[in-house]
């Protein structure tokens, strides 16, 4: 409510705008066209603005400006109306003048805009501009709504003459990379912002401003006029905008708020609204997005075309070229075609453009027209451009390059040529991956394993992975990795197995290009093989001889070893920045390192160090001051299992806290781990029934998640468990130690187990939810079974399966718990009388299986 205008004059505006805005959504669903919305909510805007400045008496001697995306006539239908409110210099301290100025943003908001305003003089607003590179942005596309006319030209005048295009365009520059690197710099996430993101409506506006700063003009078509971009250039920019436009409209629209990011909640409708529709095989969701990330890749490619042009009106010099070959040359440091025709003429040159850009360091880039005369004849490279032996060798040398490897593929992504030189490629190009593992699109998360092997090569880098660097550099011919992973996810969304379907493209691949047969054979068992290590070191018990026995026997040697590896690193950390801890990089090294020792002839139980382990954990305990001989009693009550599944520091400290035999159970205590920063946790209690289910109540009711679980019932009943906690709230370990130690004290005493609250399930997952798959197989002994669990990650998930395990009388021996993102897959070591009955494990499969069913 406001003191200058009548309550009944806001209501009949307010009603007056949801009715011009239902009109205008009507009229947007009827035609599908996004100017006349924009423009539409525009004018109703500007009327409604006018008039209030009307009814709040605002001075002769002011004006008001629409600014922003609101001053070049862009209003979403969620977005703010950004307004900027000019005075006077003599009346800038004017306190009647305030409290009108008041009044009239009060009942803006009172009639229902969501707004941001700016009250300034001219010399205020030059000020604030030159301080602020957002303000001067917003400054640029001011428009006058009503006032005083002389005083907006005064501050459109101070505006003009403080202008320095050149330096704008360097400031946007910076903050388009900035901004870039909010979004991992990549336009490919699962779920982009359609606003802000790589290759979002921000880069058109940021080209729209430039334009603007320098005089260039203020649509594309003047942009094509003095030749800064082709007419199909501007036809193909004219396009992609109006489609990004679709997408932010609509999902304003759907979302019922400023909502800019492409969620998961909204996609297949969004779909439906472009009327995509779902195939055989892939959902419309998917459909549309793909469509979303070809129009993003086009857009990144024309942004590339026209900021070199800017620079080039900008910052003029006199075009100096240097002979490079007979093809190129360098023009302003960047890799220039000499001819504009030659890739008509000599289509290999395409190839011979990215080997000369990663032989000549002082080149920085492409220049504009050599892109576009790539884009313009990348049809030419077909069957019998491929087929020449020439061309072949010639895409060898771009992976055997010493720089430039990665920039390399992704412009030759970017620019559709890997698609056109393996056909296999162009199904993956912006296909999603709703696993809930991986963030980015199969052909990004291709590129960002290759990233990862590459910077295993670089000194740079060599602080972040120091061993694997070692491992990298000393692997003979390396670049066959960057191969193996090209191809490792080639065949993702044909359906069936995608590494043994990607085999066969590797292994076609291979031979036409000549490799050595045993580079060729190591190529494809990595393509086939790509998951094991992951798989093994996740799911299996790595302190088990046999494991580790049968994975040496199905590696064979220390080069397949080494090489998968390293892929296997390179291959997780591109899945998403979640899923990499120092957990999994402990137990891939653990893996890695055992393996390495039996394949060079050591004995798996050394090679596993059991033989030395208990001399390594009395050499700790002595240092603790427990003398020799006392840890005897404690260890004759353990059997061997234990000692198998816990390292010398481990079975140290246990030993150090149990050895005294006066100490009753429950024992409960924490400590961080030294290797991963996790929190571990030890238990020593009575063995009951219910003592899973009751540690895992608790650990829930803490928010706490389970990495690891080593579970041990020993003689005389009692159980000796240690676990290994994350905190996904991320508080400090030191801090939650006696937290845990009490909460789980008092669980372990209490009269049932504690029951953590139903934790709600993550927006994604709700949206792609993991069916639960179930097994449980008899291990190769018959004395126990492993359970093998997937389903959707949630808060409880394992209380849920040490409810169901408890009920059929099961206990657990060992629980491997892998969360992945959104997706959890667990490996349980289990026994009980119940399932070596014949058809118990398929009842206790279907238990499970409900259960977890209807909690998602």
């Amino acid at each position: 409510m406001t003191d200058a205008i009548a309550p009944q004059t806001l209501a009949a505006l307010r009603e007056e705008l949801a009715a011009a805005e239902a009109r205008l959504r009507a009229r947007y669903e009827a035609h599908a066209s996004a100017v006349p919305l924009l423009n539409g909510r525009t004018r109703q805007v500007d009327r409604l603005l006018v008039c209030l400045w009307q009814c709040a008496q605002m001075p002769e001697t002011a004006a008001l400006a629409a600014v922003g995306g609101y001053g070049r006539c862009e209003l979403y239908p969620a977005s703010d109306v950004d307004l900027l409110i000019l005075l006077p210099e003599e009346a800038a301290c004017d306190e009647g003048q305030e409290a009108r100025i008041t009044a009239f943003t009060n009942a803006l908001w009172d009639v229902g805009l969501k707004i941001g305003h700016s009250v300034r003089t001219p010399l205020q607003a030059q000020e604030a501009a030159a301080e602020d590179l957002t303000i001067q942005t917003a400054l640029l596309e001011a428009r006058l709504l009503c006032g005083n006319a002389a005083l907006f030209d005064e501050f459109s005048t101070l505006q003009a003459q403080a202008r320095d295009a050149a330096a704008f365009y360097e400031a946007k520059l910076l903050e388009r990379q900035q901004r870039y690197n909010r979004y991992q710099n990549t336009p490919y996430a699962l779920e982009p912002n359609c606003k802000e993101g790589p290759g979002g409506l921000r880069d058109l506006h940021l080209l729209g401003w430039i334009a603007h700063a320098a005089g260039l003009g203020t649509h594309w078509r003047d942009l094509a006029r003095r030749r800064l971009l082709t007419a199909e250039e501007a036809t193909d920019l004219r396009s992609i905008e109006r489609f990004l436009r679709h997408v932010r409209i609509r999902l304003h629209y759907l979302a019922r708020r400023a909502e800019d990011r492409l969620l998961f909640d909204y996609q297949e409708r969004l779909a439906q609204s472009f009327g995509i529709t779902a195939t055989d095989e892939r959902r419309a969701s998917e459909v549309f997005m793909q469509r979303y990330y070809q129009a993003v890749r086009h857009l990144t490619q024309l942004n590339t075309i026209l900021m070199q042009n800017y620079r080039s009106v900008l910052f003029p010099e006199r075009p100096v070229s240097f002979y490079i070959s007979e093809h190129f040359q360098s023009q302003r440091e960047l890799l220039d075609i000499r001819d504009e025709n030659v890739f008509a003429r000599h289509p290999e040159a395409m190839l011979d453009a990215f080997i000369t850009l990663q032989e000549h360091p002082e080149l920085s880039d492409m220049s504009t027209r050599t892109l576009r005369a790539l884009w313009r004849e990348r049809g030419r490279i077909d069957d019998e451009f491929r087929a020449q032996p020439e061309n072949r060798a010639r895409f060898l040398r771009l992976f055997q390059s010493r720089r430039a490897i990665l920039r390399t593929f992704r412009r030759l992504n970017q620019y559709d040529l890997l698609a056109q030189y393996i056909p296999g490629w162009r199904n993956i190009v912006g296909q999603m991956q709703y696993d809930l593992f991986h963030v980015y699109t199969v052909d990004q998360h291709i590129l960002m394993t290759l990233r990862n092997l590459r910077r295993f090569t670089m000194g740079e880098h060599m602080h972040e992975y120091p061993e694997m660097t070692h491992r990298m550099l000393t692997f003979e011919r390396h670049w066959l990795l960057y191969v193996a992973a090209l191809f490792h996810d080639i065949a993702k969304g044909r359906g069936g197995d995608h590494s043994l379907l990607g085999t066969e493209d590797a292994r076609t691949f291979c031979e036409e290009h000549d490799l050595l047969p045993e580079d060729t054979e190591l190529i494809v068992w990595l393509v086939q093989h790509h998951l094991l290590l992951s798989q093994v070191a996740q799911k299996q018990d790595i302190s088990d001889p046999d494991v580790i026995t049968r994975f040496a026997e199905c590696v064979g040697n220390e080069r397949r070893l080494t090489a998968l590896y390293l892929l296997t690193h390179a291959d997780v950390r591109a899945t998403s920045p979640k899923v990499w801890n120092a957990w999994r990089e402990q137990l891939f090294e653990s893996l890695y390192l055992t393996t390495l020792s039996t394949l060079r002839g050591t004995n798996v139980k050394q090679a596993l160090k059991l033989d030395g382990r208990l001399d390594e954990a009395r050499r700790i305990l002595a240092r603790h001051g427990i003398r020799n001989g006392k840890e005897a009693a404690l260890w004759q009550r353990l059997d061997s299992l234990y000692f198998m599944r816990h390292d010398a520091d481990e079975i140290a400290w246990h030993t150090r806290l149990l050895y005294q035999r006066s100490l009753s159970p429950p024992i409960v205590k924490a400590r961080e781990a030294a290797q991963t920063g996790n929190l571990q946790v030890m238990v020593y209690a009575d063995d009951l029934p219910e003592l899973f289910l009751r540690i895992t109540g608790c650990f829930g009711a803490l928010g706490l998640s389970i990495l690891d679980a080593k579970v041990h019932t020993c003689p005389r009943a009692w159980a000796l468990d240690s676990f290994l906690l994350a905190d996904p709230r991320e508080r400090p370990v030191a801090e939650m130690i006696d937290t845990v130690e009490k909460a789980l004290l008092a669980s372990l005493r209490a009269e049932r187990p504690r029951v953590p609250q139903a934790g709600r399930i993550s927006r994604q997952a709700k949206h792609f939810p993991i069916p639960p798959r179930i097994s449980i197989r008899p291990d190769e002994s018959g004395q126990r079974f492993i359970l093998h669990l997937t389903a959707t990650d949630r808060p409880g998930l394992l209380f849920t399966v040490a409810q169901v395990l408890a009920e059929h009388g099961i206990e657990l021996e060992m629980a491997r718990i892998t969360p992945l993102g959104e997706r959890a897959e667990d490996t349980f070591v289990i026994k009980g009388d119940t399932l070596t009955q014949p058809g118990q494990t398929q009842h206790v499969e279907r238990a499970l299986f409900a259960r977890l069913a209807r909690a998602n």
